[in-house]
């Protein structure tokens, strides 16, 4: 992966708008918070193949963390933290952002293509 280029993650985003797209967004610490602190919580979330269309796509940031969100006729779908991104199999946009180690702790992909199990 490499570091978020705001342009080019734009240029990405905009060529899904109007389309039918597969999302996975997956957001998480899970056990990374109670290894360090029993009082902590872990939490997270996460979709996979989720069918939608938007009409909007918009990545905004400060050069360390980025926020992509996706307009759809009746909502958003955002994903804050972001800090790389990549392409990879058939055209599918993979944007992550990671904490000080390096562990994963939010992602939103998008694809053409249902994304495999």
């Amino acid at each position: 992966m490499n570091p978020i280029e705001i342009e080019s993650v734009q240029q990405q985003l905009e060529s899904f708008i109007d389309k039918d797209v597969y999302v996975h967004l997956e957001t998480t610490n899970g056990a990374y918070a109670s290894h360090f602190d029993d009082k902590a919580y872990n939490v997270g979330a996460y979709i996979r193949n989720a069918k939608v269309r938007f009409s909007q796509a918009k990545i905004v940031g400060n050069g360390k963390s980025y926020r992509a969100g996706l307009k759809m006729e009746f909502g958003w779908i955002y994903a804050e933290g972001l800090s790389d991104w990549t392409i990879h199999g058939d055209n599918q946009l993979l944007l992550a952002g990671h904490d000080r180690e390096g562990r994963l702790m939010v992602s939103l992909e998008i694809s053409e293509v249902p994304f495999r199990y």
